[in-house]
This record gives C-alpha cells, sequence and structure tokens, in this order.
C-alpha cells in the first residue's frame, strides 16, 4: 500500500536495460524451478528434528512431508533477526519475493547478506514488484543504484521484477496509468524469503527501515509466521508461480555488463554504507553462526501442517482465489473468530457474513487502524462508514492507537524510538485452531487487484499464541474499543479517556480523511 521515497531498492540500474515493453502478454525470462530442499546444513538438520519429533520421519522417496514447526515473528527486531539468520544459515537456495524493497538501512543489511550468500555458491533469485520506481532522493538513488548494480553483476544471483511499466520516468509511467491503468494497477504483494527450500518466512512485512522497527518517525506494528518444513515447498511453488509468469523481466545483457563494470567500486561503498548505519548497532553486519539460536528454536516450534495459498497472475488478470477462499471460509467459523487487518474496507455481503455468524453464536473481535494509526488515510475515508454496521451487525472493532504501549517493547527496534505507530498486520485466528498470516488486506484492492498470498496453518499451539497476540493489541492501552452509545452514535474508549471524535493525530488527518471520500475506494 505505501509509497515511500526510497521505495525500491535495484530499480534504476535494472530498469535501464530491462527487455522490451510489458503489455500482457509478457515476454518471459526463461522458465527456472526451485532447487530440492538442501541435503545438509542447519535448516535440513533442524527440519529433520521436527520429523523425528512429530513421528514422520524425512524418507529420500518422500522427502514433502505435511509436518511443519512454526514460530511467530511477533517483534519487529526478531522479524529482521531471523530473516538473517536464514540467510546466513543457506547452503543452497534463496528465494526472495517482496512488494517493497528500501534503499535503508534493512536494505543494506539484507542485500549485504544475500551477496554474502552468493559469494559463497547460494543461488539466490530475487522477485520484487515494480510499482515502487517513482519517488526516489538523491541519497537513495545512490545507495539504489550500489545495491543494484552488486545484485546483477553477481553470477550466482538472479532478479526479476513484475509489471514492469515500458516507460520508467515519472512522467511516462503516469502516462501509462492513464492510457492502461487497469493492465498496470494490477500489483503483486506477496511477502516471503524461502531458504534451501527448508525454511521460509511469511507474512505482512516488506523489506524498509519501518516494517523492522528501524525509522525515526513511524513504524509498523506487523507480523509474520517463520515455518520449518513442508511449508517451506508450498511457498517455493508460489514463487516459481510468478517467477515463471509471463508478467516479469529481467535486466539484458547490456545491463549485466554495465553493473559488472560497477561492482568493484560499489560493493566497497556499499560496505561502507551499511557501517555507517546507527540503526543497525543490535545487529551483526557480518555473517554469523546461528547454530546455537537454531537449537534453542526447537523446543519452542509449534507442530502443525500447513497450506499455502495465492492469486494467480494469469494472461488476462490476477484470480481473485483468497478472495473466494476468505468468503466460502468464513461462514464454516463455529465459536470465535479473530481479525487483525491494516486496509479494511467491508461491503454489505461481509457484513453479512458478520451478521451470519452472529446468529450461529460466534464471538467475533476484529482489531485494524484508527484515523490516527493510519499511514493511508484514503482507506480510512472508506472504511468509517462500515463502523457501525459492523457493530450492530454483532462484531466487537477496535482501532489501533498511535502511542499504543507496545510501541515500545514490540514494534520499535533500539536504539530507535518512532514518533508514532502504525497497523500494518493481516492476519486471523479461526476456533482457535486455524492460523492464518499473511499479505492480504480486507479490501478492494487485496480482493480484486493485488496478488496476495496466506498461510493456513491447523495448530492449536500456534494458534492459541497468535490469539493472545491480537487480544494483548487490542486491549485499552494499545487500540480504542469503537461502540456505539446509548444514542447509537460512535464513541472511542481506551484507558484512559472516552470521544465521540475519530481519533487523529494531527489536525490535517480529518482535513485528508474528508479528501479521499471523492474519490473510488478501488483507487486504494
Amino acid at each position: 500500500m505505501q509509497l515511500r521515497s526510497g521505495v525500491l531498492v535495484l530499480a534504476l540500474t535494472v530498469i535501464a536495460g530491462c527487455a522490451g515493453p510489458v503489455r500482457a502478454p509478457f515476454e518471459a525470462p526463461q522458465e527456472e524451478r526451485a532447487l530440492p530442499a538442501a541435503p545438509s546444513g542447519l535448516l535440513a538438520s533442524l527440519e529433520q528434528r521436527i520429523q523425528t519429533q512429530a513421528g514422520t520421519p524425512e524418507t529420500i522417496d518422500n522427502p514433502r512431508t505435511s509436518t511443519s514447526g512454526f514460530k511467530l515473528l511477533d517483534r519487529s527486531e526478531e522479524a529482521l533477526r531471523w530473516r538473517l539468520a536464514l540467510i546466513d544459515a543457506a547452503t543452497r537456495s534463496i528465494d526472495t519475493q517482496y512488494y517493497l524493497y528500501h534503499g535503508d538501512s534493512t536494505g543494506l543489511i539484507l542485500t549485504s547478506r544475500l551477496l554474502a550468500a552468493a559469494d559463497r555458491g547460494v543461488r539466490v533469485r530475487v522477485l520484487i514488484d515494480d510499482m515502487g520506481t517513482l519517488a526516489l532522493s538523491p541519497s537513495q538513488k545512490k545507495l539504489r543504484d550500489s545495491m543494484g548494480a552488486l545484485m546483477i553483476a553477481h553470477p550466482n544471483i538472479s532478479f526479476r521484477l513484475f509489471n514492469s511499466s515500458d516507460n520508467r520516468n515519472a512522467l511516462g509511467r503516469g502516462w501509462d496509468f492513464a492510457t492502461d491503468f487497469e493492465q498496470l494497477n494490477h500489483r503483486m504483494h506477496n511477502k516471503s524469503l524461502t531458504v534451501d527450500n527448508r525454511a521460509t518466512i511469511v507474512g505482512g512485512r516488506n523489506i524498509g527501515d519501518e516494517y523492522m522497527g528501524l525509522h525515526d518517525h513511524f513504524n509498523f506494528r506487523d507480523i509474520d509466521v517463520m515455518g520449518i518444513g513442508a511449508v517451506a515447498r508450498q511457498t517455493s511453488d508460489v514463487f516459481d508461480l510468478f517467477w515463471n509468469s509471463g508478467w516479469v523481466i529481467h535486466p539484458n545483457q547490456t545491463t549485466r555488463d554495465k553493473a559488472e563494470a560497477a561492482a568493484p567500486s560499489q560493493r566497497a561503498a556499499m560496505e561502507r554504507e551499511l557501517r555507517s548505519s546507527q540503526e543497525l548497532e543490535r545487529f551483526s553486519l557480518k555473517p554469523q553462526s546461528w547454530e546455537s539460536e537454531f537449537s534453542a528454536l526447537l523446543p519452542a516450534l509449534h507442530l502443525g501442517s500447513s497450506e499455502v495459498l495465492t492469486d494467480r497472475p494469469g494472461p488476462d488478470g490476477i484470480s481473485n482465489d483468497l478472495y473466494e477462499w476468505i468468503t466460502n471460509t468464513i461462514p464454516k467459523v463455529k465459536t470465535e473468530l479473530l481479525v487483525t487487518n491494516a486496509y479494511l474496507i467491508p461491503d454489505t455481503s461481509g457484513v453479512d457474513l458478520l451478521a451470519g455468524l452472529t446468529e450461529k453464536g460466534v464471538d467475533i473481535q476484529i482489531h485494524t487502524n484508527s484515523l490516527a494509526s493510519h499511514d493511508v488515510p484514503a482507506v480510512n475515508s472508506h472504511y468509517k462508514a462500515w463502523r457501525a454496521p459492523m457493530l450492530q451487525a454483532g462484531a466487537s472493532l477496535f482501532e489501533a492507537r498511535h502511542d499504543a504501549a507496545i510501541k515500545v517493547s514490540v514494534v520499535d527496534t533500539l536504539p530507535v524510538s518512532a514518533k508514532y505507530m502504525g497497523l500494518h498486520s493481516k492476519s486471523m485466528v479461526i476456533d482457535r485452531r486455524f492460523a492464518i498470516i499473511g499479505s492480504a488486506n480486507l479490501d478492494p484492492r487485496s480482493a480484486f487487484l493485488n496478488s496476495e498470498m496466506i498461510a493456513v496453518i491447523d495448530s492449536e499451539g500456534l494458534a492459541g499464541e497468535l490469539a493472545q497476540i491480537i487480544l494483548r493489541d487490542m486491549a485499552p492501552a494499545n487500540s480504542w474499543e469503537v461502540g456505539l452509545d446509548d444514542d447509537g452514535k460512535l464513541q472511542w474508549q481506551n484507558d484512559v479517556e472516552t470521544t465521540q471524535r475519530q481519533p487523529a493525530r494531527d489536525s490535517f488527518q480529518p482535513i485528508a480523511d474528508w479528501f479521499f471520500m471523492l474519490f473510488p475506494k478501488r483507487f486504494y
């Protein structure tokens, strides 16, 4: 959803020499599949121990078992730390798929680790949506070019862009959107990192400081899940679906030649930039051994089975598979539905689904952004009309506080202390048995325009932990509870006050909230 300055690492170097026009049907690069699961290494050993613990030992003849071990990545710091751990542990392959990949401290350290993995012979594939290439500051342009040249130049790294425009300057991009809006408005919102086809991280976080608690102005409260086992192969199947789709392009030989020429000086410059980052003082800037961390991880993992679902890119657009899954699954909830979703714009059918659950006695609790915590006020402009209908349908409704208590302990990563936080999580718990974590918002863009992906995990342990996290985030110190007073008017209540006006963090937000009501909700 977010378009920030310095949004996409690698873009300019790549796009200067990318292949031809990208109107559908696109001209895809050569097909390439995920490598088989690595036979050795920390992640292979960890998966084998998980299978032994689960009583379903892996065999050579049947390497894809149904059991995986799962860990929730709740805190921003651990979300970055475990990504570094997986990359450092890689022996065979790394596949990364992200909507945004920023030119900041987070992008620096992850790119440095990907390069180090490629140096030791690991095959690295990087797939990024081409949406975020418009707003670039001079300093981030320089950094982005440095990182991009290194990635393109490395013989063990392959890079592809999803749904790229055939004209990369801002005016040309604007013209393309005006003349072919439906085509270029389809974005790859998927987010995953899969290593050795043994371990994966799936969830809501992009690669950028605000997603890892390292932005000094605004940080997101977000959540991912790390899985070791069959879930990694399931995620690889999703990656390959996009990597080999007709929606991707890759740099041509001229671009590679230029990148190779620039690489020696660029790597030294990137490493100097990395060492100067004050935000990364709690992280090792060099690859390290994570053997003790992975050994300690095993007892804390939740065992369960999984299915990784995605929308599918096709010749005529992107499928609506996840929207159909959600609308077919929600009516089957039996006792409890817990939802945390950053960008929520329900419609009449969605409210009807909630009312139907209430009639069956299902307890429904929904957590989303307030205007005060929003980074996209346009979404709030179209969400706010549904507050009262959702409450009348029987749901309990909570909205995140921009000054939530969890900002210090969960969202910010020391030494950073941001001015405020916003919600970016997308997760659900069904009947304290199924945990659903991924990239999908509950709004028209996610339903009908973006590609999204989710991990559906059958694990009472994981579902129970995720439920407690969602309930913690709904607590009065972290959220406003939205309700109707005796006169049927909306009110917001937390642990210190009650108000009849939607909370805002400044005087500009209500103005923006009104302004964006003038535009169709599908743009957001």
